[in-house]
C-alpha cells in the first residue's frame, strides 16, 4: 500500500464522543497552561506555572494534573476541576516527563538531568527516588500499576521499574534516544518513540525485550494507540505516521502543525490530539478517516508532554 498524506480538511468545531474532555497543554515559551474544551476545541482557562513547563499528567479520575518545570525544578499539583494550583513540590535537577498511579495515590517524575526517577506522594509532598538511565525523559505506568517504564534517551534504552518494591529491575535496549514512552491499555507491550533512529520499537512487558521496530518520520517523538492502530509524531516533517499497530504496516501520514510533540488519544479511541510547538496549536484527528477534524489556539511553545487529557464524566 502507498503512504497516504492526509491534509487539513476544516476548521468547523464537532461533536466529540464519550472520550478525552478537555485537554491540559503545558506551553513552556508561556510559562503556563491552557485548558481546551476537547468537544469544542475552544480555550476556557490559561494558568500560569512557572519554570518552563513541559511535562503533564492527569489522574485517572480527573481531580488533578501535574505538571513538571525542567527550569523551575518543581512538580505543580492541579486542582484540575476548579483550574487552580495547589502546591508546589521541588523535584530534582530537571524534572521532565511524568506519569500518576491509576489510584491517583503516587506521581512519578523523570528527573532528565539528576538521571533519577522520583515518586512523590501529593497529598503530603514527600518524596524518594532511584537511579535511572542517562537524559531520562518520557515516563508510562502500566494499568495495573505495578510497572513503570522510564525512557532513557541517552543510554537507548528503557528502565523498568518494579513500583511495589520501587527497584529498578530491568533495562531494555530499544532504539536510538527514545523520547516518549507508551504502554498498550493490556499492559503486554509498550512502544518508544525513537528520536534519531527515526523509527518506533515494540516491547515485549513479560518478556521484557524488543521485539520488533518499524521507520517513521524524521525525528519521530511521541507515540499514541487508537483503533488497532499507531500514530507518531514526526516533528521535522509536521506529520503523524500511521502504523497497523499489530503488524507495523505503515497506512498513512497526517500532515499537522508545525513541530508536532506530544499526541493523545480518547478515552473512546475515536479521536487523537496533537500539540504543535512551534506553531502554538492543539489540532484533532479522526482516528478511523485519519483527517484533522479542528484545530484551537493554545500558549506560546505547546508541549503537553505526558496524558494531558483530564475525563470530565
Amino acid at each position: 500500500m502507498s503512504r497516504l498524506v492526509v491534509t487539513f480538511c476544516a476548521l468547523a468545531l464537532f461533536a466529540t464522543p464519550a472520550g478525552a474532555d478537555e485537554a491540559f497543554v503545558t506551553n513552556q515559551g508561556s510559562d503556563d497552561l491552557t485548558i481546551i474544551d476537547a468537544t469544542t476545541m475552544t480555550p476556557l482557562a490559561t494558568l500560569p506555572i512557572g519554570g518552563k513547563p513541559a511535562g503533564v499528567a492527569v489522574s485517572a479520575d480527573g481531580a488533578r494534573a501535574y505538571v513538571t518545570s525542567p527550569e523551575g525544578k518543581f512538580l505543580s499539583v492541579i486542582d484540575a476541576a476548579a483550574r487552580r494550583v495547589l502546591k508546589k513540590i521541588p523535584v530534582g535537577d530537571g524534572p521532565l516527563g511524568v506519569a500518576v498511579s491509576p489510584d491517583g495515590r503516587r506521581v512519578y517524575v523523570a528527573d532528565t538531568y539528576g538521571k533519577r526517577l522520583f515518586e512523590i506522594d501529593p497529598e503530603t509532598g514527600a518524596t524518594r527516588s532511584l537511579a535511572v538511565g542517562a537524559m531520562c525523559s518520557g515516563v508510562a505506568v502500566a494499568p495495573d500499576g505495578k510497572t513503570a517504564l522510564v525512557a532513557d534517551r541517552d543510554d537507548n534504552a528503557l528502565s523498568v521499574i518494579d513500583l511495589a518494591a520501587f527497584a529498578r529491575v530491568a533495562v531494555i535496549p530499544v532504539g536510538r534516544h527514545p523520547y516518549g514512552v507508551t504502554i498498550d491499555a493490556a499492559g503486554t507491550r509498550a512502544y518508544t518513540a525513537n528520536v534519531e533512529s527515526n523509527d518506533v520499537s515494540v516491547v515485549d512487558l513479560d518478556a521484557r525485550k524488543m521485539i520488533a521496530s518499524a521507520p517513521v518520520g524524521n525525528h519521530p517523538y511521541t507515540s499514541a494507540l487508537a483503533q488497532g492502530r499507531l500514530f507518531v509524531t514526526n516533528q521535522y516533517e509536521g506529520s503523524v505516521s500511521v502504523l497497523d499497530a499489530a503488524t507495523l504496516k505503515p497506512l498513512g501520514k497526517i500532515r499537522v502543525g508545525d513541530y508536532p510533540e506530544t499526541i493523545a488519544a480518547s478515552r473512546d479511541g475515536a479521536t487523537l490530539y496533537v500539540a504543535n510547538w512551534f506553531s502554538n496549536e492543539l489540532w484533532s484527528i479522526d482516528a478511523a478517516s485519519l483527517t484533522v477534524r479542528a484545530k484551537a489556539p493554545t500558549g506560546d511553545g505547546p508541549r503537553a508532554f505526558g496524558a494531558f487529557l483530564r475525563p470530565v464524566n
